[in-house]
């Protein structure tokens, strides 16, 4: 069952409201790979540092770049910019949570769409629009939160202040997010069991390595 709540994300309580759960901007490393079919390093850290938070109950600490806070900044710009293009209104969401998975979408859109920004330096968004596709490496979340949210389509405007932005729709592509689902139900079984082992070994003396 959806869960909406409302919050500013990236404030503590947008952290505490993703606790512990895979979300959509983590899906495309819950599908990575690591070379020759082994387990991808960046899954594997992605898991223990989700195992971290249900143990201790306490949000893993956010990372932050110049570039990231700066795409902070212009992200309202890039909202109103699409709610001009597209005659809408974009309703703000922190966190929508279903099940043991959940989404920070940027906007809902009516009833049934969704908005996701990116933010893309000049040269890369300049490759973007002659492109003219929707980027396939935003197909993992932007499907995730199809999924998560049960709608289905997703505008995505990847922007930079003074240029041109790309807008691209997309709809629900249900084989895939088969694929999806089942690669987050085999992660979430993953972080049960070692949230499981690590709870098992307690405190005191096990921990200390005494018999």
């Amino acid at each position: 069952m959806r869960e909406f709540i409302i919050c500013e994300q990236g404030t503590e309580e947008w952290r505490r409201a993703r606790l512990g759960i895979p979300t959509a901007s983590n899906f495309a490393t819950i599908l990575a790979k690591g070379r020759n079919g082994t387990e991808s390093l960046t899954r594997r850290k992605y898991l223990l540092q989700l195992a971290g938070e249900l143990i201790t109950g306490e949000p893993m600490e956010p990372y932050s770049n110049p570039y990231m806070d700066r795409g902070r900044v212009m992200e309202e710009e890039a909202r109103n910019c699409y709610a001009f293009l597209t005659d809408s209104d974009p309703e703000l969401v922190g966190f929508i949570r279903n099940g043991s998975k959940g989404c920070s979408p940027d906007a809902l859109i009516g009833s049934n769409r969704l908005l996701e920004i990116k933010m893309a330096a000049p040269h890369v968004l300049i490759d973007l629009i002659l492109k003219d596709e929707f980027p396939t490496e935003h197909k993992p979340q932007t499907q995730g939160q199809l999924w998560v949210c049960e709608r289905e389509e997703v505008d995505l405007i990847c922007y930079f202040s003074g240029m041109p932005p790309l807008l691209k729709r997309a709809y629900r592509d249900e084989a895939y997010i088969r694929q999806l689902a089942s690669a987050v139900d085999q992660f979430n079984e993953e972080l049960a069991e070692v949230v499981g082992k690590i709870k098992a070994y307690g405190f005191g003396e096990r921990v200390l390595g005494h018999a």
